[in-house]
């Protein structure tokens, strides 16, 4: 069952028998930053990780009156213009369950059309109907949009990530 998420868009509910799409989408996010690296890595953590309690959202592309107004798409209704997979963490201070955004994707024909805003706003209202204070999620240093699309709706950075390689080939 779906329902419009902006005019033109709809968003529907996936299901577990979704994990090839999600992969896919999961690669095609990491693609953008990291053009040069294989990410086939990336099914195994779908299949770790996703089930019923981990749901996702697909946004797809239903607009006929975008299509009137000469904004087309060269994706089909059946393929997803968006997606929002969405897990479990726990605060290590409070020790209160809350939602974790593990992947938040919108294929660039359809960016800068307000679907991350509006599947933001989605996640936030499900997340507060189950009772959850907070959300989370992490995001590269280098993906300003998406940094800049996180400050807006008010989340605020509470920690970092820091890594150091270990392999004596890079410096």
């Amino acid at each position: 069952m779906s329902k419009e998420l902006l005019p033109g868009y709809k968003i529907r509910r996936g299901s577990t028998l979704d994990k090839a799409l999600l992969v896919k989408f999961m690669q095609r996010t990491y693609q953008e930053a990291y053009p040069q690296q294989d990410f086939s890595h990336l099914a195994r953590t779908v299949e770790q990780y996703f089930s019923n309690d981990t749901p996702v959202w697909w946004v797809d592309f239903a607009g006929e009156e975008l299509r009137r107004e000469g904004i087309t798409s060269p994706s089909s209704p059946s393929s997803p213009v968006a997606c929002l997979w969405v897990g479990n963490a726990i605060d290590q201070v409070q020790g209160t369950r809350h939602a974790h955004i593990f992947l938040l994707y919108v294929v660039p024909e359809h960016r800068q059309r307000g679907i991350g805003t509006a599947l933001m706003r989605y996640v936030e209202d499900w997340a507060k109907a189950r009772g959850d204070h907070q959300i989370g999620l992490q995001v590269f240093q280098s993906n300003t949009a998406a940094l800049n699309l996180y400050n807006q709706l008010g989340y605020q950075t509470q920690s970092l990530w820091m890594v150091k390689s270990l392999d004596s080939s890079r410096k």
